[in-house]
C-alpha cells in the first residue's frame, strides 16, 4: 500500500533529498521546507521505495499537499 507524505506546513521547498526509486527507512530525511526563515525537515513515515516525487526545489506548498509517495 502506498503511503503519501504530506506537507506539515505551508512554505517553499528548499531541497529534495531523495530520488524516485530510492530505498528509505522510517525517519529518513526526505525534504527540507523553508517557512518563516526556518528550515523544517520532513521525515519518512515508513520504510519503502520512493514511487513518486510531486515537488521540486523552489515549489511552494500548502499544508497537507502531497509531496512524496512511498511504496
Amino acid at each position: 500500500m502506498a503511503e503519501e507524505v504530506r506537507a506539515p506546513l505551508a512554505g517553499n521547498i528548499w531541497s529534495v533529498l531523495v530520488e524516485v526509486g530510492a530505498k528509505v527507512e522510517e525517519e529518513d530525511e526526505l525534504i527540507i521546507i523553508e517557512a518563516m526563515k526556518m528550515e523544517n525537515l520532513v521525515y519518512s513515515p515508513c520504510a519503502g521505495t520512493i514511487k513518486e516525487i510531486r515537488v521540486k526545489k523552489g515549489d511552494k506548498v500548502e499544508e497537507d499537499d502531497v509531496m512524496v509517495v512511498i511504496e
